[in-house]
């Protein structure tokens, strides 16, 4: 009986056997033949490089370098103490700091790792010529990018940094990496996918213990393409240098097509804190800064525009047919509601609509928001491009801000004042406009209502970029542009025009000051916006100063611009 069920015990167990390896082999074999695979070949990383960034004289803006960093094979160590006593004196780093930095970058065995970065080329030379010593030792070439130009047009470049996790989960499947470097901010971050060199690796073998047997494979990495943008560097230099200690922009757009010629945000940044090692300590400074140097004011920073909006009240008054161009409103120096009195900047007496532009008379606006009405001038805003996006091809574009009556009932705030509509009538109050915006307005009024699209980018590779160059036409009558760019035109060819100071001789300038006021006790902006006729182009352009008093200010800086601009050669 005993032998009976010792014999059955024996046929359960070699069945149970049989299926276990029939399950192992046959059901689930080509998933542990995967495992095996997948155990028995690895692969090492090797990043591309990234395209260069030109500008449209051929400049380089972004390049890269070699870069040497000091690579550790953990399987091939002989001596440890020896191979790290060695390192700290070629490295001149202390033996414990490179020692923890090779615990904690360790992977596997066959993993190669990092515990020096950018090393210089003599002390590359000095590990070379001992490797013969520590088999485990090698010196591998990458690359690091740098920007020639430092602060100069780091806004509209932007920089590159390892991806970080937020990033990861969103672009893995673009082929990104915890190793990978990509564009952040600028046109780094706005172009990365063309930027982006295409990623190389070693598939090698490896044995149960993870030890190298052979290399398998090699696939090089290549480098990105090259971009080229539409910015000037000779005019990005000289636009900074105007604007040197100063919170402020100056944007200048080519009316034909868009292009934008120079954009300097200041105070800027050097993006090549962030790629150089040896620059990473000032990167707490840089976040901590309160003039926000990483901010792009050009695009990202929006501001009250003050008397510059007047431009849009003299479209709202003609187009609405409110108003003709011999309207005229008596200025005696303010204008009184309900006991209270709005300012203006002199006594004008009485005032056409070139006068009133001419002048930047407070009253004469006034009373026309008040016939044109605040849901008008939203109307009219909107339709030269304020309060949206100019969807130029750089990040983080802010909208901006048009208020209205409608706007204030449908979102439940309180109710909409005539006090409202004369401080919307002077561009105070709520609203708020990007330079960018106002740039883009400006053209669009010097070329009759043909509204270009803002952009930087010119040639990806050698080809050019078409995607920018459609046209859309603000349906307004030619007329109302033709009388707003006479008071344009005025504010600068008349003795006792706002800005007289920029009647240069040779060139045609027509534009309109604005000084908006500011909360917190502050200095107002100063603004001027406007455009300029020369032999070669005809240009859009704004000079903002972030706190910067009167609007005198800035035009003062735009005389200075347009005669370096007119001296070499650029009008």
């Amino acid at each position: 009986m005993r032998i009976k069920i010792i014999r059955i015990i024996f046929v359960i167990s070699f069945i149970i056997i049989i299926c276990g390896l029939f399950y192992v082999q046959a059901i689930r074999g080509q998933y542990y033949y995967d495992l095996s695979v997948n155990n028995r070949i690895r692969i090492v990383h090797l990043e591309g490089w990234r395209g260069n960034i030109k500008d449209r004289n051929g400049k380089v803006l972004a390049d890269n370098r070699i870069s040497y960093d000091v690579m550790i094979t953990p399987q091939e160590i002989k001596n440890i103490k020896d191979l790290f006593e060695f390192l700290s004196k070629a490295l001149n780093v202390d033996k414990e700091k490179l020692i923890d930095i090779y615990r904690r970058n360790k992977i596997a065995p066959f993993a190669p790792v990092i515990v020096a970065k950018d090393i210089d080329r003599m002390q590359a030379i000095v590990i070379e010529e001992n490797k013969y010593l520590f088999p485990s030792l090698f010196v591998q070439e990458s690359y690091k990018r740098i920007y020639p130009f430092d602060k100069v047009g780091a806004h509209i470049l932007g920089y590159v940094d390892k991806v970080n996790r937020s990033r990861i989960e969103r672009f893995k499947e673009y082929g990104y990496s915890f190793r990978s470097t990509m564009g952040y901010s600028g046109v780094e971050e706005y172009y990365d996918s063309y930027l982006k060199g295409q990623e190389g690796g070693l598939q090698i073998e490896v044995n149960s213990q993870g030890k190298q047997v052979r290399l398998l494979s090699i696939k090089q990495p290549t480098k990105g393409q090259d971009i080229t943008l539409t910015i000037d560097n000779d005019l990005q230099l000289m636009s900074s240098q105007l604007l040197e200690g100063k919170n402020g922009v100056i944007i200048v757009m080519d009316n034909e097509n868009g292009e934008i010629l120079s954009m300097v945000s200041t105070p800027s940044y050097d993006p090549n804190i962030f790629s150089d090692s040896r620059k990473r300590k000032m990167m707490p400074q840089l976040f901590s800064d309160l003039n926000s140097p990483l901010l792009n004011r050009a695009v990202s920073g929006v501001f009250p525009p003050g008397s510059v909006f007047k431009v849009v009240v003299a479209v709202s008054g003609l187009a609405s047919k409110k108003m003709t161009k011999h309207t005229t409103f008596d200025c005696k120096g303010s204008y009184e509601l309900a006991g209270m009195k709005f300012g203006c900047t002199h006594v004008h007496g009485m005032q056409n609509l070139v006068q009133s532009l001419a002048h930047s008379c407070n009253v004469y606006y006034y009373n026309l928001g008040l016939l044109v009405g605040a849901d008008r001038m939203n109307q009219w805003a909107r339709a030269l491009g304020l309060g949206e996006p100019t969807h130029i091809d750089l990040p983080f574009e802010k909208s901006g801000y048009v208020p209205s009556r409608r706007q204030g009932i449908l979102f439940g705030k309180r109710k909409w004042y005539t006090g409202d509509t004369l401080n919307f009538s002077i561009g105070q109050g709520d609203t708020l406009t990007s330079p960018l915006q106002l740039v883009k307005m400006m053209a669009t009024v010097a070329n009759d209502g043909s509204e270009v699209q803002p952009h930087v980018i010119k040639l990806i590779g050698s080809d050019p970029v078409e995607t920018y160059s459609f046209k859309r036409e603000v349906k307004i009558d030619d007329s109302v542009f033709g009388e707003v760019k006479k008071g344009l035109r005025a504010a600068v060819s008349e003795y006792s025009g706002t800005a007289h100071v920029l009647d240069i001789e040779g060139l045609y300038v027509a534009g309109k000051t604005g000084t908006a006021q500011s909360s917190r006790n502050k200095e107002h902006h100063a603004w001027f916006i406007g455009y300029v006729i020369g032999e070669k182009r005809k240009l859009s352009f704004c000079v903002f100063l972030e706190h910067g008093g009167s609007s005198q200010n800035s035009t003062l800086i735009t005389r200075q611009l347009l005669l370096l601009m007119q001296k070499d050669d650029l009008l």
